[in-house]
C-alpha cells in the first residue's frame, strides 16, 4: 500500500514538472535580408530575424537553425552559433547567414517563367530552432508575399 502511493505520488510529481516545462513555441518573422559574401555559384543572405517569446520564462539558446520554404520546395538554409537569450514576453533581433541552393534557385525560376507558379503570390514557410544546452525550442511560420504590393509599395 504504502509503495502504491509513493508510485502515485512520484507520478504526479513527474506530470506536473512536465507541464511546468510546457513552451509556446516562438514567433519568428523575417524583418530583412542583405546580400552577402556568396561561395561559388550559391547565393549567400544574411537573413535578419525577429523572434518573440511568448512565454513568463526566457529562451536561451547558442545555437540556431533556419530553413526558408518558398512554393513548398527548400529555398535556403543556414545555421548560427551565436549565443543570447530572448527575455520573457519580449522579443530580440539576430542575424543568420543562409545560403541558397543554386539548384532551388534555378527550380523557382523555371517555375515562374513557364507558369505553373502564380506570378502574383509566393507562399513562403520559415522553420527553425533555437538550441539551448538544456532544451531545444522549434519555431515555424509561414505567410504569402504579394508581388504586386511589393511593386507598388502598398500592403
Amino acid at each position: 500500500m504504502v509503495r502504491s502511493l509513493t508510485l502515485l505520488a512520484v507520478g504526479a510529481l513527474a506530470l506536473v514538472g512536465c507541464a511546468s516545462m510546457h513552451m509556446d513555441p516562438p514567433q519568428v518573422s523575417v524583418v530583412g535580408i542583405e546580400p552577402a559574401q556568396s561561395e561559388g555559384f550559391e547565393p549567400r543572405m544574411q537573413l535578419k530575424l525577429r523572434v518573440q517569446n511568448r512565454n513568463d520564462a526566457p529562451i536561451e539558446y547558442n545555437g540556431i537553425f533556419v530553413e526558408l520554404v518558398v512554393q513548398g520546395k527548400s529555398f535556403a538554409s543556414g545555421v548560427s552559433s551565436q549565443r543570447g537569450s530572448v527575455p520573457a514576453f519580449s522579443e530580440a533581433d539576430m542575424t543568420v547567414p543562409v545560403t541558397v541552393s543554386v539548384f532551388s534557385l534555378a527550380g523557382q525560376a523555371m517555375g515562374l517563367l513557364s507558369g505553373k507558379v502564380a506570378m502574383d503570390k509566393i507562399a513562403f514557410e520559415l522553420r527553425g530552432k533555437l538550441s539551448g544546452t538544456s532544451s531545444t525550442v522549434p519555431f515555424k511560420s509561414q505567410g504569402e508575399l504579394n508581388l504586386a504590393d511589393l511593386a507598388t509599395g502598398s500592403k
